[in-house]
């Protein structure tokens, strides 16, 4: 079931709710994330300034990323649309000792309630996941003070992608589980470039990530052709 007016498509919340209680597992279904998430971070530290900024992390799942910003300097809120993987969160973040406000609810809503309120977005591995990422584009927009700064990471979508996302990481490997992705979601480069400038953003850089399962490596590349970061900043 998709509802396009809060650009949530339910059975994704779903799938991911589902995963809530494994997030956290460092070898579980999730572990791509986790061996992913040391170059998204190096991605973001050379690109923004954490210390004392005030960032949201857009779609945090269980905070893998949010408490690494946390880490980081950053004064940090987790925004996601499933209320089990908030749970996660909050209470991992708390074990841990770490001050993280955890928001479980609607990026429009949200909004609406914090215009121009942050320095820095982070949307990571969302994008594919919603009905109209041009809109959410806008949304994050709305949120971000005039010159901030939005990091993304989205899947390109061509025969590479296909085969290695769906047939190799799903498929062959199991390293996401089987449906994690939809390759019809999947975003083009020069779609997401259009789709920020309608928003307002300049594109300031695109860096690939390959990522090498059997040897649970991640690094960043000039090659953008299946895994990608974004970085754009708003309009002053």
């Amino acid at each position: 079931m998709i509802n396009h007016q809060e650009n949530i498509n339910q059975d994704e919340v779903d799938k991911f709710n589902r995963l809530a209680n494994d997030w956290w597992d460092s070898n579980g279904p999730l572990r791509t994330l986790h061996d992913i998430n040391p170059a998204r971070l190096n991605y973001i530290t050379g690109k923004v300034a954490l210390k004392g900024r005030r960032v949201l992390d857009v779609g945090c799942g269980g905070g893998v990323l949010t408490e690494a910003l946390a880490r980081g300097g950053a004064r940090v809120q987790g925004l996601d649309a499933s209320d089990d993987v908030v749970r996660v969160a909050r209470q991992h973040a708390r074990e841990n000792s770490l001050e993280i406000d955890y928001i479980a609810g609607k990026l429009e809503d949200f909004a609406s309630e914090n215009p121009d309120c942050f320095d820095v977005l982070t949307c990571m591995e969302l994008l594919e996941h919603v009905p109209d990422p041009g809109a959410l584009l806008q949304t994050c927009a709305r949120l971000l003070r005039p010159g901030g700064d939005l990091i993304l990471s989205t899947i390109n979508r061509n025969l590479k992608s296909y085969l290695s996302t769906i047939i190799g990481a799903e498929r062959v490997f199991g390293l996401l589980p089987e449906g994690t992705h939809d390759y019809g979601a999947f975003i083009r480069p020069s779609e997401l470039d259009r789709w920020l400038r309608t928003a307002h953003f300049n594109v300031m850089d695109i860096r690939g990530m390959l990522y090498l399962p059997g040897l649970r490596y991640c690094a960043l590349t000039n090659d953008p052709g299946v895994n990608y970061l974004v970085h754009a900043r708003l309009d002053s």
